[in-house]
């Protein structure tokens, strides 16, 4: 892969990723906006729209870095398990060591008394779906093999770049800063193979 496409990933991966975090920001408290824009406060709603697109730019940022710390991560483990059938089987663990670990530790953290752990098994659930979508996606637009890596990195990699956001138990929030690191990362992870032209 040369230099202008490592330009080429880096940009639409930033626009993707800022742009998202905007749109899922603005929906989830339009009416604020919209009755701001209404009253004629122009200037606050335009300055709103550049907070947004910056957070989702910043996140977008931390999700390259993931992506490329695990190529990196997945080269050795290639490397060191001479074997994808044994990586594979490693990555499969931790998938579900970090599944389990996103819905307790969030529920010991935040679980009041009363409160049932559904909605804590809601977020990891939707993201191993969606993991699982996008390594389909992935293995059928190259190779079976690409399937368990792909999911890892949507599934481990996405909840590691999300943790300093899970401090936060606020659900507008939490998509806010969830959206933009799933839409770069399914975009980084997509797009690779078309870049470096392995079908």
């Amino acid at each position: 892969m040369n230099s202008r496409k490592v330009v080429y990933l880096f940009f639409t991966t930033l626009l993707i990723g800022a742009a998202s975090g905007a749109f899922v920001g603005f929906i989830l408290d339009w009416r604020t906006y919209w009755d701001g824009l209404m009253s004629g406060e122009v200037v606050d709603f335009i300055l709103v729209i550049i907070w947004l697109l910056g957070i989702g730019a910043m996140w977008s940022l931390i999700s390259q870095m993931g992506f490329y710390a695990y190529l990196t991560v997945h080269r050795f483990g290639l490397g060191i398990f001479k074997s994808s059938k044994i990586w594979n089987s490693i990555q499969i663990v931790v998938i579900a060591f970090v599944l389990q670990g996103l819905v307790y530790f969030r529920y010991t953290a935040f679980g009041t008394e009363g409160e049932t752990i559904f909605s804590y098994i809601l977020i990891p659930l939707l993201l191993f779906v969606y993991g699982l979508l996008i390594a389909y996606i992935k293995s059928t637009q190259t190779n079976f093999g690409a399937f368990i890596p792909a999911l890892f990195f949507i599934v481990v990699v996405t909840t590691l770049e999300w943790l300093p956001a899970l401090r936060v138990n606020d659900p507008k929030w939490l998509w806010i800063y969830l959206t933009p690191l799933l839409v770069a990362n399914t975009w980084q992870i997509l797009i690779l193979h078309r870049l470096i032209n392995k079908k």
